[in-house]
Order: C-alpha cells, then structure tokens, then sequence
C-alpha cells in the first residue's frame, strides 16, 4: 500500500508580478465552475440537453494579522486610484517548515476589495486584514515534490 501525503498547509504567500506581498493564515475562494445552460430538444421530452457555455472562477480571498508586511499590501491596493492593471499573481501553499505543498497561478488578477482590521480594547484578538482578489483563470505554478 503506498502512503500519501495530506496536503496541510500553514501559510499561503501571495506574489503579484512577482512582487512579494507576504505569508497569509487564510485562502479561501480558489475554484471555478463550468456554466451549463439548458436545451429542451423538440419532440423528444425526455431529455434536455446540458450544454457547457463558460468558466467562471470565483474570487479568492487571503487573511492574515497585520504584520510589517502589511504595508506592502496597501501600498500596492492604494496605487490602484492611479488605474488599475491587470496582473498576474501565485499563491503558494507551504508547510511549518517552509516545503512548498502547492500551488497556484492566477491570470489577470484585478483586486476587488481590502478589508484592514478593526481594532477593540475589550476584545484581544489579533487584527486580520484580507484581500479579494478577481481572476480569469489559472496557469501552472508550482507542486511540492
């Protein structure tokens, strides 16, 4: 019987253009669908036709505490009031021990939202910010070997 490895990842870190812009705790969102549309053929009314029309990729979401790194985040989010263009971005999914798990390439990545930290005396929690990113698909990236 041969052993697999489970797939635990620890951190995700996201690069845009191959500029890195930190470890996050949290990825949510990767993943796409096939879009079906319906067809009802005539005369024969026992079946309909499933025919793919398009992909659609949902929008990928990082979470992390703010750290030192969090500057280059909102550096990059706050030159988009200059224009947006569309970037390429990885995301790769490693251990403890910083072995590269998986990973991911996305195409023309716009990014959609940025969610700082909210801050509360009462409660002592880290502060989180996250990030939303759009794409148009994947591209090779990279897999732990």
């Amino acid at each position: 019987m041969v052993s697999q490895d489970v797939a635990v990842a620890v951190c995700f870190i996201l690069k845009i253009d191959g500029q890195d812009l930190g470890t996050f705790d949290s990825c949510t969102g990767l993943g796409c669908e096939v879009v079906m549309e319906q067809r009802e053929e005539g005369g024969n009314n026992g079946y309909v036709w499933q025919l793919p029309t398009r992909v659609r990729y949902s929008n990928v979401r990082l979470s992390r505490p703010v750290t030192a790194a969090s500057k280059d985040l909102t550096r990059w989010f706050a030159a988009l009031e200059h224009g947006t263009r569309r970037s390429t971005a990885t995301i790769e999914a490693r251990t403890l021990e910083g072995t590269l798990i998986a990973g991911w390439g996305l195409r023309d990545v716009v990014p959609v939202r940025w969610i700082g930290p909210s801050f509360d005396a009462a409660t002592p929690e880290a502060a989180m910010e996250t990030v939303e990113l759009a794409h148009h698909g994947f591209f090779g990236a990279g897999w732990g070997g």
